[in-house]
């Protein structure tokens, strides 16, 4: 073969050489791009395909069995049966898990306690000893209230009334933006006091977990300091909102028209746009904070969230069940009684904050009579049973620093009311036998403004004013 042959050869084969490499990459791309088109077919988003996938799975499976003899049938099923049992355990498991990250470490016991297998009770699957074992631990390193009090009477509960949205509106100089000012909160400094008071360590409680009615041995009742076991360092602290009602004369100044129950049946809360329209969305105390401890469940204890205290005079709930002759008179107690057993569900305590918000120690004996039962009447009815009073204007119905001993006292009791809650500029308690007396502080603009050192145990009030809040205008 002449050199020019050999040469001839040799390009002919670095021409198929390079073809071939063309080639090969070519298809490593085309093998690519179809794996990125697969996963993309097969992503979780892709409505249109998921199902067709699954169904093409389902059909390889029955395909499968189809084809299996007695004894891969057997012990194929017997596979099957063991995976389906163990992810219910691990799903077990993963609900406890949840439930300690309330602290609710007995409710996560009894949980894992309470599951019984094909094989026998929980004892008899070592995973969920194991979780027990967990649990029983961590529930041992607890300390009585977080170890920050010595008793409950140093616990904190706060209050707010109804959160501002719309700054602009409230704040706009008209006959209500003075008392806006004074006594409301807007949502940026009640978002700003919460993320503040988690980083530092508080959990919220209620008040029948402060304190709790106990049997004796005697057969006599008695209420006695609640046992809130917390990780150390952290601090128990009550939450209340006074005034849940949305008044009429709210209308227009930036705050929420009314709670109802969204798609899922949780509560949020309904707002008035200008142009009429209603939107819904976290527009006061109760979805907002319902979405933070969705967050930060170690910032409830239990799961519970605050006390809303409701009159009546104009209705509840920003429901005008007050008034009989209105054509949605009977929708609107309905959708009060949802809305009510809803946010008990969620955590909520209600309240009594009486009927018509007048002075209860002041009042005579039968406007106090006659108010109570209306609150009886048209509201408790709806909302369901309550022990709970907060009095209007946080004033008290006796000025006594011993025990009540007035006609007013016997008359609430005779009603079924145990807490008393006032207002005062720091914690204040007092648990009797047949009672329980708990100030509460104001977190509201006033406080901020014309007070803030009273509030510097809990926060700076300078990192927590909304830069919209005017000065001092009362």
């Amino acid at each position: 073969m002449g050199k020019k042959q050999k040469h001839k050869n040799k390009n002919s084969r670095k021409k198929m050489v390079w073809i071939l490499s063309i080639e090969l990459i070519a298809l490593v791309l085309l093998i690519g791009l179809f794996q990125i088109y697969r996963g993309r077919k097969n992503a979780p988003g892709d409505k249109d395909n998921n199902p067709l996938n699954q169904n093409a799975q389902a059909g390889e499976k029955k395909e499968k069995e189809k084809n299996m003899t007695p004894e891969e049938r057997e012990a194929y099923e017997e596979q099957e049966r063991l995976k389906k049992e163990t992810g219910e355990r691990e799903e077990l498991i993963k609900e406890a898990d949840r439930l300690t990250l309330s602290y609710d470490y007995d409710a996560a016991i009894e949980k894992i306690k309470s599951y019984q297998g094909p094989e026998g009770g929980y004892e008899v699957y070592p995973v969920l000893v194991s979780a027990i074992g967990r649990y029983e631990e961590e529930k041992a390193g607890l300390v009585l209230y977080g170890g920050s009090y010595t008793s409950v009477t140093q616990i904190n509960h706060i209050f707010f009334h109804s959160l501002i949205v719309d700054n602009a509106k409230a704040f706009d100089n008209d006959y209500g933006a003075s008392g806006y000012n004074m006594y409301m909160t807007t949502i940026s400094e009640f978002e700003k006091m919460m993320q503040k008071m988690y980083e530092d360590g508080y959990v919220l409680v209620n008040l029948h977990d402060v304190a709790k009615q106990v049997t004796g041995e005697d057969g006599k009742t008695k209420f006695v300091p609640g046992e809130i076991y917390l990780p150390k360092g952290k601090k128990p602290f009550v939450l209340s909102q006074d005034d849940v009602n949305y008044y009429e004369y709210m209308e227009g100044d930036g705050f929420a028209s009314r709670i109802v129950l969204d798609e899922n049946g949780k509560p949020t809360c309904e707002m008035i746009q200008e142009d009429g329209t209603v939107v819904t969305g976290p527009f006061d105390i109760v979805p907002i904070l319902d979405a933070f401890v969705e967050e930060h469940p170690d910032f409830s204890y239990r799961g519970t969230k605050g006390t809303l205290a409701i009159t009546g005079y104009e209705g509840a709930l920003g429901y005008r069940t007050n008034d009989p002759t209105s054509p949605t008179y009977e929708q609107d107690k309905e959708a009060v009684r949802k809305v009510a057993k809803a946010l008990i569900a969620d955590g909520w305590e209600l309240a009594s904050h009486s009927w018509g918000h007048k002075n209860m120690q002041t009042a005579s004996m039968s406007l106090f009579k006659k108010d109570t039962d209306r609150w009886m009447d048209e509201v408790a009815s709806l909302i369901g049973p309550t022990d709970i009073l907060i009095f209007p204007f946080g004033i008290d119905i006796e000025t006594t620093m011993g025990h009540y001993s007035s006609e007013k006292y016997e008359y609430l009791k005779e009603k079924g009311f145990n807490y008393y809650c006032g207002v005062f500029k720091e914690p204040w308690m007092h648990i009797k036998d047949d009672y329980v007396r708990m100030t509460r502080r104001p977190l509201d603009g006033q406080a901020m403004l014309e007070f803030p050192e009273r509030l510097a145990d809990l926060f700076d009030v300078s990192t927590i004013i909304d830069p919209q809040r005017p000065a001092k205008n009362w």
